[in-house]
């Protein structure tokens, strides 16, 4: 399995680290098409759940989420979650009882969910962009991987057992030690960079990723599931490599934003 997990790896970073190289529109048709992606694995898990989020119309409501971020590049702007929400509760009454009140609350949460694959492409846009893109990335793999194989080797106290039984204390623990050396390793390539403050946010994203990870296996669980999709090898499919992301960049983007750059 680790073998597979490390095939994919050297297959997809180097894409995503072009990506990230490259920037601009090129990143955002990146993050686009992971969140279609996530958005098409979210549908069918939430079908196998008995419950319906269309994938039309989740698909609708992240375009909308694309356009306005673009336009606006400051996080979820309220313009698009209300265009969103309104579009869904419109969807309710033209295709009532097709669609309910609690479909369309689904698919509104999802879209958000899945959505936050764009702060990939937010955080390009910050002063710096591609120095804390990098070390997103960076600490949310450094956090995965740690976590991983701490937990394998070590681990026997176990998180969240009913959520995700592999998921132990001292997995999680490696993996908030792994998100700070590799965040003291970007310090040591950008000496100019806050060391308090890089060191605190690479914390958090150990923290974050950890938290990411756990949200997802209660989605699949509430499927009964154990991957989301089977697109990448040794991970399942992109809600599968990408969850711990869906927390960390938002993070990131937030407190460079915030409080760095401030």
């Amino acid at each position: 399995m680790f073998g597979l997990r490390l095939l994919s790896a050297l297959v997809g970073i180097p894409l995503l680290v072009a990506a990230v190289w490259y920037g601009g529109l090129y990143l955002l048709a990146v993050s686009a098409a992971l969140m279609i992606l996530g958005a098409r694995e979210l549908s069918r898990i939430c079908n196998r759940a008995n419950l319906q989020a269309p994938l039309p119309l989740m698909l609708a409501g992240c375009l909308v989420l694309l356009v306005f971020t673009y336009i606006f590049r400051d996080g979820f702007p309220g313009p698009a979650i209300i265009t969103i929400l309104l579009m869904y509760l419109i969807a309710v009454v033209k295709l009532y009882p097709r669609l309910t009140p609690l479909d369309a609350a689904i698919t509104f949460a999802g879209t958000l969910y899945v959505g936050l694959i764009l702060y990939f492409y937010l955080i390009s846009t910050l002063s710096d962009g591609w120095i804390w893109l990098v070390f997103m990335l960076a600490c949310t793999w450094a956090s995965d991987t740690m976590a991983y194989l701490v937990g394998r080797k070590w681990g026997k106290h176990r998180i969240a057992p009913a959520l995700s039984p592999g998921k132990t204390v001292e997995g999680a623990v490696g993996g908030v030690l792994g998100s700070i050396l590799a965040a003291a390793m970007v310090i040591f390539f950008n000496p100019h960079l806050s060391v308090a403050f890089v060191l605190v946010l690479g914390t958090l994203v150990g923290i974050a990723a950890q938290v990411g990870d756990l949200v997802e296996s209660a989605i699949k669980r509430q499927a009964g599931i154990k991957d989301a999709g089977g697109l990448i090898p040794g991970h399942g499919g992109i809600l599968d490599r990408f969850d711990s992301m869906l927390f960390t960049a938002p993070l990131v983007y937030y407190y460079v934003g915030q409080i760095i750059i401030t």
